[in-house]
């Protein structure tokens, strides 16, 4: 018997395209695809980290830019040169970075009373002393005195505290706009220590507005983000019960200088 070879076709038109069938979607399989190798062991894939915006690739905070105008860096220069002629250690540098070099120039030749004087020394030459009087007889501390320097700090002192803001707080039972918020302070980021901030910063500061302007004023220094608060009309804490005053210092302190109990090496 001879044995013929027919095609099994189900279209009846055998030499035609079949039409491709849908499959059912309830013979679908769930599994789409099967990974038997772990990604960070293939070839060319890499485990992708996610960055925090304050980060580079290097996982180093990124440092503030800061584009200073004219008026800027005059006042940057004068307050460098007054802290140079009151330590009589002078350097070349320019900008602000002429005024981190003599901070800290002085944090590491004089001790810390001495570090504080010679700021209000600096500070009593770069403002001519008639105009503090003068501003001390006719504005008394009151509301508008206190919402006044917190507004006047912001407008004009950025360029040596970093951007700012006004806010309020409860005073006296009152609320008042005498807080200023520094978002990133321009001083602790250059000089990434924190005893150049309580010593050359913040304690010279709170006592020369205090004793020239006549309004008390704490500052409230936050050591992790780097900003800061000035509360105009508050009288800071004792040194004994500040927190400022007992913080350790950072691992990249650029100083690596005795600060007392405020940077260790």
């Amino acid at each position: 018997m001879e044995a013929t070879f027919v095609p099994h076709y189900t279209n009846p038109m055998p030499f035609q395209p079949l039409l491709r069938r849908q499959p059912s979607r309830l013979n679908r399989s769930p599994i789409l695809a099967v990974l038997t190798t772990p990604p960070e062991q293939l070839t060319g894939v890499s485990k992708r980290k996610t960055l925090k915006p304050a980060e580079n690739l290097t996982g180093v905070t990124r440092k503030t830019i800061y584009r200073d105008n004219w008026l800027d860096q005059f006042a940057i220069n004068h307050l460098s040169q007054n802290v140079q002629a009151a330590t009589g250690l002078h350097n070349t540098k320019t900008g602000y970075d002429s005024l981190v070099q003599a901070a800290m120039d002085a944090s590491k030749k004089f001790e810390l009373i001495h570090q504080r004087e010679l700021v209000l020394q600096a500070l009593d030459s770069a403002i001519p002393r008639f105009i503090l009087d003068l501003i001390k007889t006719l504005m008394p501390q009151t509301t508008f005195t206190r919402e006044y320097f917190a507004a006047f700090t912001t407008l004009f002192f950025g360029w040596l505290i970093g951007p700012c803001e006004v806010r309020e707080s409860e005073f006296n039972g009152k609320t008042e706009n005498n807080v200023v918020h520094i978002k990133k302070c321009r001083f602790l980021e250059e000089t990434n220590c924190v005893g150049m901030c309580t010593n050359l910063c913040m304690i010279p500061s709170q006592t020369f507005i205090k004793s020239s302007l006549g309004v008390p004023v704490n500052m409230v220094p936050n050591f992790d983000d780097m900003s800061c608060e000035m509360i105009f009309g508050q009288e800071p804490p004792l040194p004994t019960e500040d927190p400022a005053l007992n913080q350790p210092c950072y691992k990249l302190c650029k100083a690596k200088q005795k600060h007392g109990e405020k940077c260790t090496s």
